[in-house]
């Protein structure tokens, strides 16, 4: 029930956000284990059955304790306890975790393939080829890539003519924040980005194939993946 004189979608407002309870436990179990600056603390699966998290809650977590100078991951090393002195007490607010935001978008995204398909005209099935192009021209250039990626989902909302999707994409894909761009520069890899060139294209056909259920197929694949190689790494 909500408290008296709250609006819907206010309760539970000041609730933590799941990777900052499991970031503090991180942090606890670094206390009471006695885990000094330099060590390496337990493998990743180890410190998820410790806690009895997900690995996809705790990477959220070990990023962001990264992100607040708590912690050094080492790519093929490990974790580590920060060596860096006067380590901040609190962690940088980051908006909402990466696996959030992908659940969100499996969910709408997929949908909104599938109307595309039913409805996109000759010339948005045109900017969509065109964001697939660019971002297939631009594979090897970081920002140029993210950029086309990012229109190419625009595109397929924009396809829909429902403008109310556009800014639902559109705020989705703004909150690949500070959490999502450190875990992507840490576990993307060469074969999840020619895949996702291959997930694109997969996308693209079936919406000018007029197909929606082979769009919300493609799509809800394509964001599967993702999720899946973040969280297994």
């Amino acid at each position: 029930m909500l408290k008296k004189n709250s609006l819907p979608g206010e309760a539970g407002v000041h609730e933590p956000r799941l990777y900052r309870v499991v970031a503090d436990r991180i942090q606890g179990l670094i206390a009471d284990e006695q885990i000094g600056p330099g060590e390496r603390l337990p493998s990743e699966r180890d410190l998820a059955a410790k806690l009895s998290v997900s690995r996809a809650s705790l990477r959220e977590a070990l990023i962001a304790l990264e992100l607040g100078g708590v912690i050094e991951v080492r790519g093929g090393s490990g974790v580590y306890v920060s060596e860096k002195p006067d380590v901040p007490a609190d962690l940088p607010e980051v908006g909402p975790g990466p696996f959030e935001v992908l659940s969100a978008r499996r969910l709408i995204e997929s949908e909104v393939a599938a109307i595309a398909a039913r409805v996109a005209t000759d010339s948005a099935i045109d900017a969509i080829l065109k964001a697939v192009l660019e971002m297939e021209k631009n594979h090897a250039n970081y920002s140029s890539n993210e950029q086309a990626d990012r229109n190419f989902h625009l595109s397929i909302a924009r396809a829909t003519g429902n403008s109310a999707l556009v800014g639902t994409i559109e705020y989705l894909w703004d909150q690949r924040g500070r959490l999502w761009h450190k875990l992507k520069e840490h576990f993307q890899t060469e074969e999840l980005r020619q895949q996702t060139l291959t997930d694109h294209r997969n996308i693209l056909e079936a919406i000018a194939a007029h197909d929606p259920a082979e769009a919300r197929r493609a799509m809800r694949a394509h964001l599967e993946r993702v999720t899946r190689t973040f969280s297994r790494g």
